[in-house]
């Protein structure tokens, strides 16, 4: 069962990641969400609130493209889909600070306790895990949008909703979304948004938007439509903060004394040459 448990959140994961589009709990978003407007520096939407459902989802893309420094709360639940085709729910918990062109960072939490950190400074990318006290870390100039397309891409890492981080978001959803219709104007916990729901290649997707000058997204589901099972992956934000106090060191990295360096798992298919026998399939030890 542990096995099979892991076998299916792997598989969950990487669905995620290919997807790109979109918390703690709803009334967090909700305290927070009140206490954004009375915050002087925090950016406003230019121009007066749409009513189509294209425009509305285009408007909150562009809003966060253009903040030059955020930080949320998210926190997502995702089913993974067993070989008895029951459903089971894992979950994370994320804390997300990105400060542009170059400051990227991304604490996690996975439901089972283990813990993870993603660190971008504009020169190096680094993936910490202090449960094992290791990381990985490569050189990655460009900026965060160079960055993120090449942790999914190149070194097959996972980062759900990445797309929400870039700065040419709005085109990545205008380009993938072939259809987006106006659900409902309705609230979460009393913070008035619109719900919206839209349809890529792969993926059906839902999102709440904040109504308003701050068009932030407050919730978020995938549902996976041609995958087996059609499981969703389920994002709430929380604790928007959209002029915080963030300096670079928050971005770099400084391995432990006692910690060690491992590569990416992508970079080890260059590294092992073909034909070479992993010890972890074929049941040996390390």
């Amino acid at each position: 069962m542990t096995k099979m448990l892991q076998t299916g959140i792997r598989n969950a994961l990487c669905v995620a990641v290919l997807a790109t589009l979109a918390g703690c709990a709803e009334n967090q978003a909700v305290t927070q969400s009140q206490t954004l407007a009375s915050q002087a520096a925090i950016p406003q939407a230019a121009g007066p609130e749409p009513v189509e459902a294209k425009d509305i989802l285009l408007r909150m893309a562009g809003y966060l493209a253009k903040t030059p420094k955020f930080t949320v709360a998210m926190s997502d639940n995702y089913d993974t889909l067993q070989e008895s085709g029951q459903k089971i729910e894992f979950g994370e918990k994320r804390k997300i600070s990105v400060s542009r062109p170059n400051g990227l960072r991304v604490e996690i939490e996975e439901s089972h306790g283990e813990k993870h950190l993603f660190l971008y400074d504009g020169k190096d990318m680094t993936v910490f895990n202090p449960s094992q006290n290791v990381y990985a870390q490569t050189a990655k100039a460009g900026g965060i949008d160079e960055a993120v397309v090449y942790l999914l891409k190149d070194l097959h890492m996972r980062l759900p909703l990445a797309a929400l981080l870039l700065s040419r978001f709005p085109t990545e959803i205008e380009n993938r979304t072939q259809a987006v219709d106006y659900v409902e104007k309705t609230s979460i916990h009393g913070v008035p948004c619109h719900h919206l729901a839209g349809r890529t290649e792969t993926v059906d997707y839902q999102v709440w938007i904040q109504e308003g000058a701050q068009p932030l997204p407050l919730r978020v589901v995938l549902t996976y439509k041609h995958a087996e099972g059609q499981p969703q992956f389920r994002a709430q934000f929380s604790d928007w903060n959209l002029a915080p106090e963030v300096s670079d060191v928050e971005f770099a990295f400084t391995p432990p004394g006692d910690s060690r360096k491992i590569a990416f798992a992508a970079q080890l298919s260059s590294i092992i040459p073909a034909g070479k026998e992993n010890p972890e399939q074929t049941g040996g030890k390390q």
